[in-house]
């Protein structure tokens, strides 16, 4: 049960912008979707939302077809914002929320609460255009949820958000997912989802390169990093064998490394050369991960 794509293609032409991506995510979890422009993320939303055509493969919801039938359903909070600008907010989410079958005070109700959770009860009666694009984002990701989705996508919501109300979106979006909304996201942001999801696929060229666990998913990857802070040049060090990338640091430098045994010699050629502030073996970062699979940074 969840959320199941077999084979799904979407092509326009000869060119494939999703090319044969089977994905299960069970109902409850809270799944990345990674991959750089172009890779088909959003056109792989698209078609779960039902707005375009698969040219093959299926799409189910609980082992049920999911079309624009179904949308009720779902909750999107799309990449390219969509709300009214002249508008304000009561009156938007009012018309929002009534084409997804609500009553109006039920709307009123749910409306009042959540811009109580996200401290800003008197925009209520505001503009769209009035608010900033932080707030404006807000508004948006309380239409997508207003209904009570029992499946919300999420492109790239905390694009363009201050790290106060990242927070704030990121604990709304935890708490829905403890009371059984499954969700799905993309973001640039990987370290939102390394802390957020406990499943991943990036998809490069429409095709999944990367996908699982992410614990098994960085076990597999082998490297190790290496960060090191020092009172004395470092840079020598990156001649050693096994290690595979260095980069300078302020204090220090960190290491890509072919295992633990290399970590262990850098350990040893430290020795007796100065005061080391810091010697710390880390697992791979989604970062390291996507550069080495796509062969391009996704920033």
């Amino acid at each position: 049960m969840g959320l199941k794509l077999n084979h799904l293609t979407k092509k326009y032409g000869e060119l494939a912008a999703v090319d044969n991506l089977s994905l299960e995510i069970p109902n409850g979890r809270m799944f990345g979707l990674l991959g750089g422009n172009g890779a088909g993320k959003t056109t792989t939303f698209r078609m779960v939302l039902g707005l375009l055509s698969p040219t093959g493969g299926t799409i189910t919801w609980n082992d049920e077809p999911i079309n624009y039938d179904t949308s009720h359903l779902v909750g999107y909070l799309p990449e390219e914002r969509g709300l009214y600008p002249k508008l304000k907010v009561r009156d938007q989410l009012i018309y929002l929320g009534r084409l997804r079958g609500m009553n109006k005070q039920d709307i009123i109700d749910k409306m009042h609460v959540w811009l109580e959770r996200f401290r800003v009860p008197e925009y209520a009666d505001k503009r769209v255009e009035e608010l900033s694009k932080g707030n404006q984002q807000k508004i948006q990701f309380i239409a997508a949820v207003l209904h009570e989705p029992e499946l919300l996508i999420l492109d790239e919501p905390f694009s363009g958000l201050d790290p106060v109300n990242v927070e704030l979106l990121k604990d709304a979006v935890i708490e829905l997912n403890k009371q059984g909304v499954t969700i799905v996201f993309s973001s640039h942001r990987m370290e939102h989802v390394e802390e957020l999801c406990d499943q991943l696929c990036i998809l490069h060229e429409g095709k999944p390169v990367v996908q699982g666990g992410l614990r098994e998913i960085k076990r597999s990857f082998g490297k190790k990093n290496v960060i090191v802070k020092a009172n004395f040049p470092l840079d020598d060090l990156k001649e050693l064998a096994g290690v595979v990338k260095y980069k300078q640091m302020v204090e220090g430098a960190e290491f890509q490394v072919e295992s633990e045994a290399i970590a262990q010699k850098i350990f040893d050629h430290l020795a007796n050369r100065g005061f080391v502030y810091k010697f710390e073996l880390e697992e791979p970062s989604l970062h390291d991960i996507f550069i080495e699979k796509v062969g391009v940074s996704y920033e």
